[in-house]
């Protein structure tokens, strides 16, 4: 939790990957996090709306989080598997999208949590499960 806390608040660095969408967290406690980026030109597909990657990294990136916040300090997890499904698209109005991750199971072996992607109207756009690794 300290570390997702002191990332909230940038008192660290946020992972390279983070910045190619600059999402910043809303909320971080045990098992839930929220985090909100606002997709950009360069986020943008051959048909004018926001790539589907745009909002399925930040899906898996509020997954990883959530799972984060319930584990022991030291101990780190891996995805082994991500589903997202699409419901609409993502116009490119200069607004965020916000994403919440909710841990759903944590076994001492697998963390499962479910997330959810709205845009600023509040409308869901996608919904994820994904399935986390436990490295001890």
């Amino acid at each position: 939790m300290e570390y997702l806390q002191r990332l909230r608040d940038r008192t660290l660095p946020a992972p390279p990957m983070g910045s190619l969408i600059d999402a910043e967290f809303a909320a971080v406690e045990p098992g839930r996090v929220v985090m909100r980026a606002t997709p950009g030109e360069q986020h943008l597909n051959p048909l004018g709306t926001v790539h589907g990657g745009f909002v399925c990294t930040l899906l898996d990136t509020v997954a990883g989080c959530a799972a984060h916040s319930v584990l022991e300090a030291g101990v780190g997890y891996t995805s082994i598997e991500l589903k997202v499904s699409y419901l609409r698209a993502v116009a490119p109005d200069g607004r965020p999208v916000t994403a919440t991750g909710t841990v759903t199971k944590a076994g001492s072996r697998v963390v499962f949590v479910d997330a959810v992607a709205v845009d600023a109207e509040g409308r869901t756009v996608a919904t994820a499960s994904s399935s986390l690794l436990v490295l001890r």
